[in-house]
């Protein structure tokens, strides 16, 4: 009797440990293939930066499954198509997956699962990346939330769909012959000359074991900060865990019931704790919100905000991607962006509302630097976020809350340690003047080697002005 293989659909899942659809195929007592498509037809293919990600995600991954008894089979090509054709030349019985939630990919997966029941295949999917499902949180009125307290509450009073760990996965076997694979080598993910990534891989380990291992450190200590220390840049109090999320080498389950665990025994405290958790709320909150309205990534959520005055300001766009705006702590994260894949998120709502709202450049092209740039690039977080910023999401931040760049630096950068690490041409300028050299005297700009124009750029506009334009802006479409 021919015993056909089952085969596990990998996507932003890229782990072994609290995997839904892999479990569900282990247990199904046949062989096991696993199965990555590089599919960059995909609407909102990655970006640079996940690109390189993702090559050592999958490297890692490769390994884990080998570990278990199986392989990673890794095609390129359309997903519909190679998915079709890996079932066909394996006789594969049944196909598993985990959910997605954007609504071409949906599209996809609806008629893929369609189409391969036809064919007399069994095709089963889960969630593995969030923990509910966007149709099981409803309003009242059984609609989808738009502000996220309310949401962040009703996801609390029902906790994850799973509570209880998936049991340790097993050693399964693959088939006794493997379909054809393509090389991660073969799929140039990773830059060559010049070596623009060189500062990331100095920075992050990808992979589910590096996930698990950085929520342990965090649990074990800096969550005691996090409540009044997250919004702080010069230090390490955040968990750094949005890029093991966004490839899914580590599920929001397992942070969350880690998490709980630790509160509930007294080892970390509730309001640092919720304070944490609050932060996974809100990736579910932007899940639900990309998951109703699939124009996120383009358009405002609310449409008043559609005829705003923008500016074409190639000139303010480039200083801003370069960090060379003259405003420290804007010109910090920018480069902590290039350099390390990666912001703190305070200094994200700093950048964006510089750009937004200083600028007066669209959100949409910050949006666009953010997916290209970002290691922990999220479709749903990036765009709702930039909404928020902007003032025209769920949500949002209100349209006059125009960030101040001298204040935010002043506040949670105070003696500029944040601003002397990625900014250097600084490093010698006094804790007074670091966020505002211009404001310096000359004798102090002197000491600090310190040449305005020159070593470090003047500010490429005054704030207070920009304010006032961009409160025209906003007041204008208002009155429409």
């Amino acid at each position: 009797m021919e015993i056909r293989p089952v085969i596990v659909w990998f996507r932003n899942d890229l782990r072994i440990e609290d995997n839904p659809a892999l479990h569900a195929a282990g247990d199904s007592g046949a062989p096991v293939i696993g199965l990555y498509i590089h599919d960059q037809g995909l609407a909102h293919s990655l970006g640079a930066a996940s690109l390189w990600w993702l090559h050592h995600s999958l490297k890692s991954l490769s390994r884990e499954l080998e570990k278990i008894g199986t392989r990673l089979i890794l095609r390129q090509g359309e997903s519909a198509t190679i998915l079709r054709e890996v079932v066909d030349d394996t006789r594969a019985s049944d196909v598993f997956w985990n959910r997605r939630y954007f609504a071409p990919h949906i599209e996809i997966d609806k008629k893929l699962k369609t189409d391969l029941t036809k064919s007399g295949l069994t095709v089963e999917t889960f969630n593995g990346a969030l923990l509910r499902e966007p149709w099981e949180i409803k309003t009242k009125t059984g609609g989808p939330y738009r502000v996220f307290t309310p949401f962040g509450r009703a996801l609390r009073a029902m906790g994850p769909a799973r509570t209880d760990r998936l049991p340790r996965m097993r050693v399964i076997a693959g088939p006794p012959i493997y379909p054809a694979s393509d090389t991660l080598e073969e799929w140039n993910l990773i830059p060559k000359e010049p070596n623009w990534a060189k500062e990331i891989a100095e920075t992050w380990s990808p992979g589910e074991k590096s996930a698990g291992e950085r929520l342990k450190r965090f649990l074990d200590g800096p969550i005691d900060h996090y409540k009044d220390g997250r919004d702080r840049p010069d230090t390490e109090f955040t968990s750094r865990l949005s890029p093991y999320l966004a490839f899914g080498e580590i599920s929001p389950v397992k942070i969350w019931r880690e998490t709980h665990l630790r509160m509930d025994a007294g080892e970390i405290g509730v309001d640092d704790g919720d304070k944490f958790l609050s932060e996974i709320a809100w990736r579910e909150f932007s899940s639900s919100l990309l998951y109703y309205n699939p124009t996120l990534p383009e358009k405002p959520l609310q449409q008043k905000f559609a005829g705003f005055p923008w500016q074409k300001n190639k000139a303010g766009l480039k200083a801003w991607r370069q960090g060379r705006t003259g405003y420290p702590i804007v010109d910090a994260g920018m480069r902590q962006l290039w350099q390390t894949g990666w912001m703190h998120n305070r200094v994200r709502m700093i950048v964006a509302s510089f750009l937004i709202k200083d600028l007066l450049i669209r959100w949409q092209d910050g949006e666009a630097w953010f997916w290209d740039t970002l290691v922990d690039a999220d479709l749903a977080n990036n765009a709702a976020s930039w909404q928020w910023v902007a003032g025209c999401g769920a949500d949002a931040s209100p349209y006059f809350r125009i960030f101040n760049p001298i204040s935010q630096g002043e506040k949670f950068d105070r003696k500029g340690d944040y601003v002397r690490q990625f900014v250097p041409e600084l490093e010698k300028m006094p804790e007074k003047y670091i966020h505002a050299p211009w404001k310096a005297p000359a004798e102090i700009l002197e000491l600090a080697e310190v040449t305005l124009g020159k070593t470090y750029p003047n500010p490429i506009l005054d704030h207070g002005d920009a304010r006032k334009r961009a409160l025209a802006g906003y007041n204008k479409i208002k009155n429409k």
